[in-house]
């Protein structure tokens, strides 16, 4: 499947994209793909290693730890899927749930299981060759098995910051730039483990004198304090993160920094290769915004995908919930926003 069918969305994560995934594969042309990168994260599938057919569906089906972790304490965040069902082959506490399982595969069909095991026959067959070839024949495998050859998209939470990496793997794929208010944003993410996750890693780091967590050893572990070491143990209560007091303008910053980063690097695309949308635009006009992004990413905007899709967005998130704070503790978040905030407004919404 050529890259010019390929779109990938990207965005700081809680800013809408879940139920844009959701409404993009309503539409019977687009094969929509649900948090690929956020799930197969071993790092090698992002260059231009050559990779086996068997290495390869080795970095698709390998558990994701984290993932699993999240499920095994009780935590899963509601972006999962596979979980849900008990029925299905896999399980967080035995097997471990095969990392395109999660939330990939179950977002396509009501049989992960079977579609897992055709996908591996078919992929362990293929041939030596860098990951982007890969990818681009998965795409097309999974696009002529759903007849959805219109248009790819992929779209994972916290995926901003991949855009240079992105391109230059796919450099004819374009990027939607999906966004929220700043405060509302940030907000959201003080309320989701995932998020709530990052600062505490953040913590743990430089407690421990290093400059990533993928450099920290059983022994930073042993000198860490009780309240964090269960995090890297792989067995805690969702508690230790959930209640844990962490200042609403530590995630205002880290919105604003992701979107001052992510701008930055949109900038430097080709023209005509990226756009910007705005989750609460989408929602009091997802008529006329979807179309728009139909015509963008290179299908027709039916109308019975967009009634669909309108009925589909009634019972999308809130918005406006930072207004319910505090005043004080408001102008603090927005005082926090404020960088991110301008990077918007310097790039205003883009002509499609």
């Amino acid at each position: 499947m050529p890259n010019e069918q390929l779109t990938f969305v990207v965005g700081t994560g809680r800013c809408g994209s879940t139920a844009l995934s959701a409404v993009v594969n309503l539409h019977p042309g687009i094969l929509s793909l649900n948090e690929l990168f956020a799930s197969v994260v071993d790092p090698v599938v992002l260059t231009e290693e050559p990779l086996s057919g068997p290495e390869f569906w080795g970095c698709l089906a390998r558990p994701n730890p984290v993932s699993d972790s999240l499920v095994r304490n009780g935590a899963p965040p509601p972006e999962f899927l596979y979980n849900r069902h008990p029925e299905w082959r896999h399980s967080a506490a035995t097997t471990g749930i095969p990392a395109i399982s999660m939330m990939v595969l179950p977002h396509l069909t009501d049989d992960p299981d079977g579609l897992l095991d055709d996908l591996e026959r078919e992929i362990r067959a293929w041939p030596t060759r860098p990951a982007p070839l890969h990818w681009q024949a998965f795409f097309a495998t999974l696009a002529e098995r759903f007849g959805t050859t219109g248009a790819v998209v992929e779209r994972s939470g916290l995926s901003l910051g991949r855009v240079g990496q992105l391109h230059a793997l796919f450099p004819q794929a374009r990027f939607v730039h999906l966004h929220r208010d700043g405060p509302d944003c940030a907000l959201s993410m003080s309320r989701h483990i995932a998020f709530r996750m990052l600062p505490m890693l953040a913590e743990i780091t430089e407690h421990c004198g290093v400059d990533s967590p993928h450099e920290l050893t059983p022994e930073h572990f042993a000198r860490l304090p009780p309240d964090l070491a269960p995090l890297l143990t792989g067995s805690y209560d969702p508690t230790l993160i959930m209640d844990r007091p962490i200042p609403l303008p530590v995630f205002g910053a880290m919105w604003s920094r992701w979107i001052v980063d992510g701008v930055r690097n949109l900038e430097e695309l080709p023209a005509g290769t990226h756009t910007a949308l705005s989750y609460e635009q989408l929602l009091d006009r997802p008529r006329e915004e979807l179309t728009r992004l139909a015509g963008f990413i290179g299908v027709e905007a039916r109308p019975d995908w967009l009634d669909a899709a309108v009925r589909l967005l009634d019972g999308a998130g809130r918005r406006g919930s930072a207004l319910r704070l505090d005043p004080v503790d408001l102008e603090a978040l927005r005082e926090s926003c404020a960088e991110g905030a301008a990077a918007l407004e310097g790039t205003a919404r883009r002509q499609w």
